[in-house]
């Protein structure tokens, strides 16, 4: 579009300057033509006339200028309401109090980004931050029609929403000086701004991540509503059913540039297909970071993007603030009355870069800034038409300015006061449960048997009773697989606690190796969920449970399928310390995996993902190579408060089988001595300590007779805790053998041997009378064919020829 280009040009770039408590309420220095909705609308609306000049400049993205006539228009014809319906929105229009409470959220927004950027220049605020000038009718909107109980989750650009939630401002401000008065305890930050009280969940800074997440949160409510629980005055639940009235809901915001990711289309299709309570809130500032959006995107449309998943969806000046917080609480209200999901698209425009460090080298993105400051200000708009109608006057606008001037103010000096952070709490955030906990101790919830008997039927508890009772009896006779431990661990802590939900494809089916056989059948779809083949979305909705007072198993039926879901899995294991400990992630991941000798799966099927999660933090790690440890370890992570990983051996599922310890959990941090070398082999030096996991604890078993036969014997310890690593265990045996190897079901770089190599290096060295062996896969993608798999993946045979290198000095 054409702009005027003219004297007042240089007013537009100085714009970028003034305060949020200096007003004009001249007319715009720039002429715009005036655009309507953009083609494909779900509603049509006429365009209004346009006006061009002789000496203009190009902006890229021209304004909407969309009258209430079109909002009304469509939320007639894609939200069904009647004309009477939206003339009660617009009595906004005449409620002075109300409009003053926007206009002083507005102001306070525009005043606290203004304040950051002031103290990031002067050094107080580090590390990226990003600043949310030009786009106050959001948090206008969120003060206007967002409750304290409603769940709200954003991205990094998150400081006005989470004030408009109630979060106080001098203590976002602390967080962003990283010091301990701040919202998270200084440790997360300008992009992890979270706060439990007013259910603002992040906060999240991978772009789109954050999807999921409220994807999960919105289950939550619906699981409040299906068992009858609440949150009591800690956020913890309680056996109080929802009031009758409970309309709560989640909001997500996103950009329009993240609304192309991929997680998306998930989230539309999961929201509709569970009717959840969801508003999706996308903040259309036409840049995807800097990039124009329209340069990379066919189609900016995102509030259409629900169509083909029944999701309606609403598109709005954010020039209007007033428009904005009519026509967003008529979808709000939508979700409320028990409608499913919901799109809101604000058209907005961002004035500031992308950070204070952006360069801003994108095409017409320095020209658009300058243009929107003067023509696209929501700040002035609300001024200019509220004096101009009379309902305010300029000591009445003054007086609020001058009254956020003070609170901002006050946020500053509080945050400038704070004390920083003792270093000792970096450690203490790294789990919420201790390393070395007894979960057998953890009391199940009170509520547990009153929950069971209103959700689950009579008929329901008889047919899973009857099943565990098989699952206990093949157990005590020794005959139990590793699958069925687990899916007996499962159903015992699903019952124990009625939070404890579960997650997985195939589920209704049983999945692969039966882990979630019957949950579905026993617990409803609510509690054992169906998912789509993206592991990413599902461990993600997990996540967003897991938040909000509920205890998600994720059923991997490959753990390589966890690939797909890095971003997640990662952030899970951040939360904890990300939030300053304020939300536990009582989040249980469990599959098969690893890579047997022999197994014929080819490269993708037989990757070392456990190697791949070992370098996340906050996770605790475990395997599970027999059907006892792996009942044990399944307890122990569904009470754990933090995320655990189990890994099963994938062609171990079924065929090893064997007793359980019934009842009892497992710890966590500790590994398993399964032989001991005898006193003679220590003696003659003839002694080696191994460590391994997964399949190559049956391959070392396996070994165990010729390498004797040798004259030769090993500590083999199973490495039931990859992290933790039980170092208390593996130095008891080196000071009896002085020798390691480690046959290691991972790659020779990067992998889990390499580590625990590097760590008994560095702190048992004294107990070495060799290097440590690693009998690690090869750096290639293991082969198909098992003529060259044996390249790649190390065996018992490996093993043998290793113990007697060592023991006989060729090593």
């Amino acid at each position: 579009m054409k702009v005027v280009l003219g004297s007042t040009l240089a007013l537009a770039v100085a714009v970028s300057t003034v305060s949020a408590f200096s007003s004009s309420h001249n007319k715009h220095a720039f002429a715009t033509r005036k655009n309507a909705l953009p083609t494909f609308q779900m509603s049509t609306v006429t365009e209004p006339a346009t006006t061009t000049t002789e000496e203009s400049v190009d902006v890229m993205r021209p304004p909407i200028n969309m009258p209430w006539e079109s909002i009304a228009e469509q939320l007639q014809t894609t939200f069904g309401y009647s004309e009477e319906q939206i003339a009660a929105y617009d009595d906004l229009e005449s409620d002075k109090p109300a409009l003053l409470k926007l206009y002083k959220a507005m102001t306070l927004a525009r005043a606290f980004e203004n304040a950051c950027n002031q103290q990031y220049m002067q050094g107080k605020i580090r590390g990226f931050m990003h600043l949310d000038n030009g786009q106050e009718s959001i948090p206008g909107l969120v003060d206007y029609a967002i409750k304290n109980e409603d769940i709200k989750y954003s991205y990094y650009r998150e400081h006005t929403h989470a004030i408009a939630s109630g979060v106080d401002p001098g203590a976002v401000m602390a967080e962003l000086f990283m010091k301990e008065g701040g919202t998270c305890k200084g440790a997360g930050g300008s992009m992890h701004i979270f706060d439990k009280p007013t259910y603002f969940q992040g906060g999240w800074a991978l772009v789109s991540e954050q999807l999921p997440y409220a994807c999960g949160a919105a289950k939550s409510i619906m699981l409040d509503r299906a068992l009858a629980l609440s949150d009591d005055d800690n956020v913890v639940k309680q056996d109080v059913p929802p009031p009758e009235d409970d309309d709560r809901l989640t909001v997500v915001f996103i950009g329009e540039g993240g609304s192309q990711n991929g997680r998306m289309a998930e989230v539309l299709n999961a929201a509709s297909k569970d009717n959840l309570p969801l508003l999706i809130l996308v903040i259309d500032n036409g840049r995807a970071i800097n990039t124009f959006t329209p340069d990379v995107a066919r189609n900016s449309n995102i509030y259409q993007a629900g169509k083909h998943y029944g999701v309606p969806g609403l598109l709005v000046d954010g020039a209007n603030a007033a428009d904005v917080a009519k026509g967003g609480k008529a979808v709000i209200d939508y979700i409320r009355k028990g409608n499913g999901p919901a799109i809101l698209q604000v058209h907005t425009y961002r004035f500031n870069g992308h950070s204070p460090a952006d360069p801003e080298h994108e095409r017409g993105r320095k020209n658009e800034k300058a243009w929107a400051r003067v023509e696209q200000d929501p700040l002035k708009f609300f001024e200019n038409k509220y004096l101009a109608n009379g309902v305010f006057t300029e000591e009445e606008l003054k007086q609020a300015k001058n009254e956020i001037r003070d609170e901002v103010k006050a946020a500053v000096k509080f945050a400038d006061e704070s004390p920083m952070p003792p270093v000792e709490l970096a450690k203490e955030l790294e789990y919420p449960d201790a390393a070395n906990t007894d979960y057998n101790t953890k009391p199940s919830p009170a509520f547990a048997d009153n929950v069971n008997k209103r959700t689950i039927s009579d008929a329901q508890m008889a047919t899973i009773n009857d099943h565990i009772a098989a699952l206990r009896a093949k157990a005590q006779a020794g005959e139990i697989s590793i699958g069925d431990a687990i899916n007996l661990a499962i159903h015992e802590e699903m019952l124990r606690d009625p939070t404890t939900t579960i997650h997985a494809e195939d589920l209704q089916a049983g999945s692969s190796y039966d882990i979630p056989k019957l949950t579905q059948q026993t617990y409803g779809q609510i509690r054992a969920a169906d998912e789509i083949i993206d592991e990413g979305h599902f461990v993600g909705k997990a996540l967003g449970e897991a938040m909000n007072g509920y205890r998600p198993i994720v059923e991997l039926m490959n753990t390589n399928f966890g690939i797909y879901g890095m971003a997640e899995i990662s952030s899970a294991g951040n939360t904890y310390a990300t939030t300053g400990g304020q939300f536990d992630m009582p989040l249980t991941i469990i599959g098969a995996g690893g890579t047997a000798p022999n197994q014929a799966l080819g490269a993708e099927h037989s990757q070392p993902f456990h190697a791949y999660v070992m370098g996340i933090p906050g996770l605790k790690i475990c395997t599970a190579a027999s059907p006892e440890a792996a009942y044990g370890i399944t307890k122990s992570m569904i009470r754990d408060n933090g995320p655990c990983f189990l890994f099963a051996p994938v062609k171990m599922m079924k065929e090893s089988k064997g007793p359980v310890d019934l009842g009892q959990c497992m710890p966590l941090n500790k590994a398993a001595l399964l032989h001991e070398a005898s006193q003679e082999a220590v003696d003659a030096g003839g002694a080696v300590t191994v460590l391994t996991y997964l399949h190559g604890v049956k391959e070392s078993l396996a070994a165990i007779e010729e390498i004797q036969e040798e004259g030769f014997d090993i500590d083999l310890i199973e490495l039931r805790s990859l992290k933790p690593l039980d170092m208390e265990s593996i130095a008891k045996s080196l000071a009896r053998t002085n020798k390691m190897i480690i046959l290691d079901e991972s790659t020779k770089t990067g992998g889990v041997g390499a580590s625990i190599s590097a760590a008994v290096s560095e702190e048992l060295f004294d107990l070495l009378d060799s290097p440590v062996l690693r009998l690690s896969m090869d750096d290639a993608p293991v082969p198909y064919a098992s003529s060259m798999e044996k390249a790649v993946v190390k065996r018992g045979s490996d093993l043998i020829e290793g113990v007697m290198q060592l023991c006989t000095g060729g090593y």
